[in-house]
């Protein structure tokens, strides 16, 4: 006997609103039927409130409601299981239930539950003798059940249709996607998912022409879809500019994907269209057996995705492109766990070494992820997930905190290294980030001087003027600021004068071109060169080996850093390199 959430059913019950309506003669036909069937005199339709069973519809009772207390209708509703008592007399334990006193002897109920899986109540059947039930019997029972259920849904259907176009909505198609589950023929079925526009469109366009206009458009397109499937086909509306629609008849996938272009450029000709949405479809090919309605769903999203990157504005559902979204999704939810715990996030150091001297002063901060059952995770895959999210004010604090924690640990031993330390554009939108940074300054006793915080040239482009007010207040500290893969943005010269940066670090794909011919060094050479006539720090990027340092060092480069010099290390891996490097200043002076 599983006994379900009562907090849960009873908010399912109460959002059908059919507690203390008034009789239907929908529901009343099937009781009378019921008496008839079975040859009792007593039947009735009985749903199970907080502390009564309230009857929707009855044969000869005369009382509207009984309480809850010991009433088989609650034990049917709360376990979603047939009940029957073939003499009250000889039960234990509703022997002395109300019904029992007053003189019912026999008792079938069949439970009236809702898609969702939650007991209502049940369709019931008394008697005033002892009387068995056969298989039979007990079938029809099930299936009177489910006709009441039938009319429960058909009662709740304004719930059921969008008002705006007249259409099902979500919870119609995801009961019919059940139905389709239940009853397909083990072919193939093609649904198409369409969107009329993205989300920041939707919001101008509500804002600047009102709801008339996009009333207007959705019956438009209303419209074509329902010439689209034809007269046997179906079509949903399940978000503001969301439609959902099946193939009208079998068709194969590439020959449909035609017919829907066809259909796509048919809603962008609508007058002024394509001025204001940009549609999209994605669609897909499924077995109605094997997939549940939600996921469905969930698929079709991902092709809509896919759809808005495509040409022609098209997508098909991608099981790789679909695995991917989901492994993203999955490392956004495992995140938080990752920064509450000891052994998933660590921290890497990559030195950085200065062309004319061989000094290392500066080791660039790197961070690592090593999921407990996905393995190491590359920061090329999760830092965009994060940096598209809420956690990139989390993930920052958690790499500051511990950078600081290790540079004063090393400070401590008299180790004289300054740390560069990654941070997300979303940072510079946070109003209070110089105030916690000054805080970890405080609480780890670092000196603002020994830290250089980089963003990439392209974040930097985006900023507002209140971000360059942020970044000002930052280098006033004495921190520098470096601008991460130069040459990959569209940095301006004006921007380049405004932006308080201290250091330019040239991204690894110009480097690794330089042994590839004359044009490409003289890039490099003509990127220094306007760094260093701006007052910038040039760093070089993906050094792999001798020769592009060499290359580097003739050019004037002030400092490279890759694998020829060193890959990235643990902390205390760094601590050894740094001790065998010969001419290698350790200790302050």
């Amino acid at each position: 006997m599983i006994m379900q959430d009562e907090v849960a059913r009873l908010a399912a019950l109460r959002n059908l609103k059919l507690l203390d309506t008034m009789p239907s003669e929908s529901f009343d036909r099937i009781t009378r039927m019921v008496a008839r069937v079975f040859g009792l005199p007593i039947s009735a339709i009985s749903l199970t409130d907080a502390d009564r069973q309230w009857f929707k519809s009855k044969v000869g009772v005369e009382h509207n409601e009984i309480p809850r207390f010991k009433a088989p209708c609650a034990m049917v509703a709360e376990t979603g299981q047939l009940l029957v008592i073939p003499d009250f007399q000889e039960d234990a334990h509703f022997r002395d239930s109300p019904l029992g006193e007053a003189g019912i002897r026999f008792y079938a109920g069949a439970p009236l539950v809702t898609r969702d899986g939650f007991g209502l109540g049940a369709l019931c059947i008394l008697g005033e003798e002892p009387r068995e039930i056969s298989d039979q019997e007990v079938n029809a029972l099930v299936d009177l059940a489910a006709m009441v259920m039938d009319q429960i849904e058909l009662h709740h259907a304004v719930g059921r249709i969008e008002a705006s176009s007249g259409l099902p909505n979500r919870f119609q198609l995801l009961n019919d996607l059940a139905d389709l589950m239940k009853h397909a023929d083990g072919s193939p079925q093609i649904i198409s998912l369409l969107d009329l526009a993205q989300t920041a469109q939707f919001d101008r366009l509500s804002r600047v022409l009102g709801p008339s206009h996009m009333d207007e458009t959705i019956l438009s397109v209303t419209r074509i879809l329902a010439k689209h499937v034809g007269p046997d086909g179906a079509a949903y509306h399940i978000g503001p500019t969301q439609f959902v629609f099946m193939a009208p008849k079998p068709v194969a996938l590439n020959t449909y994907a035609k017919q829907l272009d066809r259909r796509l450029r048919e809603i962008e000709n609508r007058n002024d269209f394509h001025m204001t949405m940009t549609p999209s479809i994605g669609v897909m090919e499924f077995d109605p057996r094997a997939m549940q309605g939600e996921d469905v769903l969930r698929s079709l999203q991902s092709a809509l995705q896919d759809a808005r990157d495509a040409d022609n504005g098209i997508g098909l559902f991608s099981a790789t492109t679909d695995l991917r979204h989901r492994r993203d999704f999955r490392l956004l939810q495992d995140l938080p766990a990752a920064l509450e715990a000891d052994d998933q996030l660590f921290l890497v150091f990559q030195p950085r070494m200065e062309v004319e001297t061989g000094a290392v002063r500066v080791a660039e901060v790197l961070l690592r992820w090593q999921h407990p059952t996905l393995g190491l995770i590359s920061p090329a895959e999760f830092i965009p997930i994060v940096e598209a999210s809420t956690l990139a004010r989390q993930l920052t604090d958690w790499v500051l905190r511990e950078s600081f924690r290790h540079l004063s640990a090393w400070r401590k031993r008299g180790i004289d290294l300054n740390l560069s330390i990654n941070i997300s554009a979303l940072n510079l939108q946070e109003k209070d980030f110089f105030e916690r940074l000054l805080a970890k300054f405080e609480r780890y006793a670092i000196v603002p001087t020994d830290i250089e915080l980089e963003l990439t040239e392209t974040a930097v482009m985006k900023e507002t003027e209140r971000s360059f007010d942020l970044l000002r207040q930052i280098t006033g500290t004495g921190t520098r600021l470096a601008i991460d893969d130069f040459g990959t943005g569209y940095s301006s010269l004006a921007y380049m004068q405004k932006l308080p940066a201290d250091v330019v670090k040239i991204d690894r794909s110009f480097i690794s071109d330089m042994v590839n011919g004359d044009r490409e060094r003289v890039l490099v050479r003509s990127m220094i060169n306007l760094s260093h006539s701006l007052g910038y720090r040039v760093v070089a990027e993906g050094v792999e080996s001798l020769e592009m340092a060499d290359l580097l060092q003739a050019q004037g480069c002030d400092e490279i850093q890759g694998f020829w010099l060193s890959r990235p290390m643990r902390a205390p891996a760094l601590m050894d390199w740094l001790a065998e490097r010969d001419g290698q200043t350790l200790r302050r002076a």
